[in-house]
């Protein structure tokens, strides 16, 4: 009998490590397969004091789940990269090529409200030191 407890600990303790994988896995799937679906816009962008969203203007972005993502504006596409993680609930964004105005999106995001057509993410520019807020919208 002594024998059985440890090796049902052992197991239990594997089941449940899966478990907890699969539901890891099955939220970052739910994740990807929203934000994957559809184009995306810059509903509002607030550097320090300053409500610069206008720069924006024009620009949509379509995010892939091969981790590229393109911003596109008057027929014109900057590919950028991207990655998602569940567990710090943030969002990586580069854009290496791109002009002064996607540059500002090369951050790591917080996200801090998030919907299936939005989402309000904050970072902290590590170059500037700017503190910026990021809203997107789902076109």
């Amino acid at each position: 009998m002594k024998r059985v407890c440890p090796v049902f600990l052992m197991v239990s303790l594997v089941l449940l490590f899966s478990c907890k994988k699969y539901v890891q896995q099955q939220e970052k799937n739910a994740a990807l397969a929203i934000i994957t679906n559809g184009l995306w816009y810059v509903s509002g962008y607030q550097q320090n004091d300053s409500n610069i969203t206008a720069s924006f203007s024009g620009y949509l972005f379509k995010f892939d789940a091969n981790s590229t993502v393109t911003g596109t504006k008057n027929n014109v596409s900057t590919a950028g990269i991207w990655s998602v993680d569940i567990a710090s609930q943030s969002i990586t964004t580069n854009f290496p090529t791109a002009g002064d105005t996607l540059r500002k999106l090369n951050e790591t995001w917080k996200i801090t409200d998030s919907y299936t057509d939005s989402v309000s993410a904050r970072s902290t520019d590590t170059i500037d030191h700017t503190s910026n807020i990021l809203q997107l919208r789902k076109q």
